[in-house]
């Protein structure tokens, strides 16, 4: 696809003449992203558009995704649950050793590559030890972490700022999320392709076929929440106030969709322990989706009537914004992100308890013109500011502040 061309149609030709003058400055230039999945979760479905576009405007870039053990992972989503917060975690040391194991033996692979980039981004904590390995590296390293860190666990960030603080710069989706570091910090928030399967317009007829797969009731209203089945996701919670809401009114239904990530070995058991919750309702509908249902989760938020994501702890919720590129306004957590997209009255509503969340969903299905009116001001309001081209412009001024070639700042150059 002409990503330059397509983006132009919808956001003017000032948006990618910038990304061409950023771009030429990085000509002969060479980036490698690392990450620990190559499907599942918002990192691994930025990196799939974000590399082929920047490959498109002459960036050389390219992405790596690091492999482990079932012990490695185990590790990971610990890190992860203890970054956003989890205290009650202990890390035995046998357990860091199978972290450290793993990052060196990557390290093997990935060497050559990796040491001759320009700039290297290592996202989130599963790739961090690959810098430990790489003496002789003549580039950038970059750690992108995704992560709401603004509470972490004590031993756990001491623990890895030993690899941190090598890097020569960090990024974070919120100011609020970012730590002390001995190098910059850098604050970008992550976005959407207007043109993949799972944002682009779909026939009436796509979504009609989708939705009757699914046997879902047409005579009912559906209330969506799409996420990975994780506990900082809180499906509980949005069954809960279903419920509630329910008490209310009797024409709707609910579906809960989404897949797993292969660096998430938790996500399985709460699947398991929210599918049998739902056994009791049958307007409760589970859906697991396996890699690549994009298309479906798609039709899904079209033919939503309420969408959620009552996150508890949300980095930033590409789902969210999804939701508002197709006018969906949005019940969102009170929570990292989120806070960045969804607005009270303007693209949906921000909750902080089942009970808020069922007084809102039962606002909107008794405001059905309120979600066209918030739903087209979220549209916009992702296109200014939560679409790739944005993204990419973000990081390619980060490179170029960081080059040792030309350090320019983003007010010199526009």
């Amino acid at each position: 696809m002409n990503y330059l061309e397509a983006y132009k149609a919808i956001q003017g030709q000032e948006v990618t003449n910038q990304l061409l003058i950023l771009a030429e400055q990085l000509k002969g230039k060479k980036v490698v992203h690392v990450n620990s999945t190559k499907v599942g979760g918002g990192v691994a479905e930025i990196l799939d558009t974000m590399i082929p576009f920047l490959n498109s405007i002459g960036v050389k870039s390219s992405w790596k995704v690091i492999s482990g053990n079932e012990q490695f992972f185990e590790c990971t989503k610990f890190f992860h649950n203890a970054i956003q917060g989890k205290k009650d975690i202990i890390f035995e040391k046998e357990l860091l050793k199978s972290y450290e194991d793993v990052g060196f033996a990557n390290a093997i692979e990935l060497k050559d590559e990796l040491e001759e980039a320009d700039f290297v981004f290592i996202h989130d904590p599963q790739p961090l030890p690959l810098i430990a390995c790489m003496p002789k590296r003549k580039g950038k390293w970059i750690w992108r972490c995704h992560i709401d860190a603004s509470d972490p666990h004590r031993f756990l960030w001491n623990y890895l700022l030993k690899y941190i603080s090598q890097f020569d710069a960090s990024i974070f989706s919120l100011a609020e999320f970012a730590r002390p570091m001995p190098h910059p910090i850098y604050i970008i928030p992550p976005s959407i392709h207007a043109f993949n399967d799972k944002n682009r317009e779909l026939t009436p007829l796509e979504i009609q076929e989708i939705v009757q797969a699914f046997q879902l009731d047409p005579l009912k209203s559906i209330i969506l929440q799409v996420s990975r089945f994780d506990r900082f996701k809180d499906p509980w919670g949005v069954i809960e106030a279903f419920k509630i809401a329910k008490k209310y009114r009797r024409d709707m239904q609910l579906v809960l969709a989404g897949g797993g990530a292969t660096d998430d070995p938790e996500g399985a058991a709460i699947l398991t322990n929210i599918q049998k919750i739902a056994l009791s309702d049958s307007d409760i509908h589970v859906i697991f989706l396996p890699p690549n249902s994009n298309k479906i989760i798609n039709a899904l938020q079209r033919a939503s009537d309420v969408v959620l994501q009552k996150s508890i702890k949300e980095g930033f919720g590409l789902t969210i914004a999804e939701a508002l590129w197709k006018e969906k306004p949005v019940i969102g957590g009170n929570t990292g992100g989120i806070k960045l997209q969804v607005f009270d009255y303007h693209t949906g509503f921000l909750v902080n308890t089942p009970e808020g969340a069922a007084n809102r969903i039962r606002y909107f299905l008794e405001h059905t013109e309120e979600i066209s009116r918030m739903g087209k001001i979220g549209r916009s309001f992702v296109r200014d500011h939560f679409l790739i081209t944005r993204h990419i412009k973000d990081y390619l001024s980060l490179l170029i502040h960081q080059s040792q070639d030309g350090l320019q700042s983003r007010s010199e150059l526009f």
